[in-house]
Order: structure tokens, then C-alpha cells, then sequence
């Protein structure tokens, strides 16, 4: 297995068709328009292939775009060539941004890709650097809820050309979800190739990342329910948080 968006960055917007992306727009638009305050920079961590960062610029947002993925990042400039977007390949626990922007966001939880608690107290100590005085953090993450429903669980994704395999198994011991992925891809010759890479996610509980948010100095942290603007109901799978720096 190769590490984790190597070998599954060049299919990533095909097996993912299925993700609504303006309605994921939409969505953190409601929040910026919340937050009562002009929000005009926006910096998104773990941007991918840019999906969200192309609709986001087309908005008239003044995009940053961060990952540590090169091999997402080089489809994600293609993507957004000539909105003037900035890419930035970094991990987000060392994140530097110059100037602060009025929001950061982070979606289709990249926070659980995280697999440390220290380094995510450090993202968003880093986060916090990052905004202007004011300023917005808006990020979902899967619950424990949901990645111990994975585990034991097989995912199938295929057409004609693509057949993948994604395998879940949950640890509470480590409190991981780790995801075994499988690729096949038919070649011109009509022959198949086969890649794999391993993925882990961090089962966070609620009240540990509203602790972190607080330690590193967010006010007015409030959770929500999968894109809606109402708490989240018991056993919720997603959940996003928004936090100001006052």
C-alpha cells in the first residue's frame, strides 16, 4: 500500500461524483454570511482536487488552497487555473499563512485525517494565527459514531474502466478507522492494474474538539448538524463546528 492520495488522485473526482459540491458551497456560504462580518479571503485545509475551491473562487472568494498532497494539489491547479488561487502544500499542523484571512474551512472531514490529538491542538492553535481579528473556522468532522460503523464494512465503486475495493476497520483501542483501498483500472491494452493505498481517520469526540478550539482561543464555538444550521441530533454521523476569533 502507498501512502494515502498517491495513487487515487488521479481517480479521486470519479469515484466521488457523488458529492454535491455546491450544495457543500452553499453551506459555508450560510456561515459566512452568519458570521455578520465581510468575509472576502478564505483559506481551505485539505482542498483535495479542488472541487470546493473552484466553486468557492467562481464565488468571488480570494481562495488559498492547502494539502499535503502534491499529487492533489497539481490536479486542483489545473482545475482552478487562472482564478488566481494560491496553493500550498503543507500539513496543516505546521500551517503558515501570510497575510490572515477572514475564514478557514475545512471539509469532507479532513480534521479526522488527523491521527494525533497533539497535532491537531497544534492546527488549530496554527488556525487561530491565521484569521484576522473576527474571523470564522468552519470545519465538519465524522463522529465515533460513524467510524465505528465502518467498521467491518466493504465499499464498492466501479464503471466500466475502475473498479474499486475500500475495506474498514476500526480499532477503539487506538480509536482509528483505518480504510484498506484497492484500485483497478483498465489500461488501453484492455489489461488491469492494480494500486492500493491505507487511510486512517481519528474518532474525535465533540467535547475533546471544543476543548481543543477553546485551548487554542476560539470564542463562540457552536456544532451543527450535517449542513444544517441546527444542532446535531443523537448518534449524528457528521457534524461541523464554527468558531470565531474574538
Amino acid at each position: 500500500m502507498t501512502d494515502a492520495y498517491t495513487v487515487l488522485a488521479r481517480w479521486y473526482d470519479r469515484l466521488t461524483a457523488d458529492v454535491d459540491y455546491e450544495k457543500w458551497a452553499d453551506y459555508v456560504e450560510r456561515h459566512f454570511r452568519k458570521s455578520g462580518r465581510s468575509v472576502h479571503f478564505v483559506a481551505e485545509l485539505g482542498c483535495g482536487t479542488g472541487s470546493l475551491t473552484k466553486l468557492l473562487a467562481e464565488r468571488g472568494y480570494q481562495m488559498t488552497a492547502v494539502d499535503l498532497s502534491a499529487d492533489m494539489l497539481s490536479i486542483a491547479d489545473r482545475k482552478c487555473e487562472g482564478m488566481g488561487v494560491l496553493f500550498l502544500c503543507q500539513d496543516m499542523s505546521r500551517l503558515i499563512l501570510q497575510p490572515p484571512v477572514d475564514a478557514v474551512i475545512s471539509c469532507l472531514d479532513s480534521v479526522n485525517y488527523i491521527t494525533r490529538p497533539a497535532a491537531l491542538e497544534r492546527t488549530f492553535r496554527r488556525v487561530y494565527k491565521a484569521l484576522v481579528p473576527g474571523g470564522l473556522f468552519l470545519f465538519d468532522v465524522k463522529t465515533p459514531a460513524a467510524l465505528e460503523e465502518a467498521d467491518g464494512q466493504t465499499y464498492l465503486d466501479e464503471d466500466e474502466e475502475l473498479f474499486c475495493v475500500w475495506r474498514g476497520e476500526y480499532s477503539p483501542r487506538r480509536r482509528i478507522c483505518g480504510y484498506g483501498l484497492d484500485l483497478f483500472v483498465r489500461e488501453e491494452d484492455g489489461s488491469w492494474s492494480r494500486g492500493g493505498e491505507y487511510h486512517e481517520e481519528y474518532a474525535y469526540s465533540l467535547e475533546e474538539l471544543d476543548d481543543f478550539l477553546r485551548e487554542a482561543g476560539f470564542t463562540n464555538i457552536k456544532v451543527y448538524g450535517d449542513k444544517t444550521m441546527r444542532p446535531p441530533k443523537a448518534g449524528a454521523y457528521r457534524v461541523f463546528f464554527a468558531a470565531r476569533k474574538d
